[in-house]
């Protein structure tokens, strides 16, 4: 029961930080039709579960608990697959093609390219 809790409160606070940064996005552009917020909550926590899983691998510095409220659940809320694939079913309803297309391969490739530099700077040292 305690590992739920703890990825339940990871999961919370990571949404509400997904929320905020979303948020930021949406008032820093006056009218985005591009889902940037999402995007770069992607690429944040691609660049965080890296530096983590390589820092993790290394150093062997977390707990099971740590690292259960850290990947599964906060970076678990912060990311999430289920807003791109909606954000991209919006571009696709909406005749945006080429942004629907964009959306995806950009945050594939960003994501794996920011996962593998975190996880390498995390190697690194």
């Amino acid at each position: 029961m305690i590992e739920v809790l703890i990825v339940g409160t990871g999961g919370f606070i990571g949404s509400v930080l997904r929320y905020g940064l979303i948020q930021i996005f949406s008032q820093l552009l006056s009218n985005p039709n591009f889902p940037w917020g999402v995007l770069a909550a992607n690429i944040l926590g691609s660049l965080s579960i890296g530096v983590l899983a390589g820092l993790t691998e290394s150093r062997n510095m977390m707990s099971a608990e740590i690292r259960l409220f850290l990947f599964m659940g906060l970076l678990g809320g912060f990311t999430t697959f289920s807003s791109i694939t909606n954000d991209t079913l919006s571009l696709f309803r909406s005749s945006q093609f080429i942004l629907a297309f964009a959306n995806i391969g950009v945050t594939v490739f960003l994501g794996m390219i920011f996962v593998t530099l975190g996880y390498l700077l995390a190697r690194s040292n």
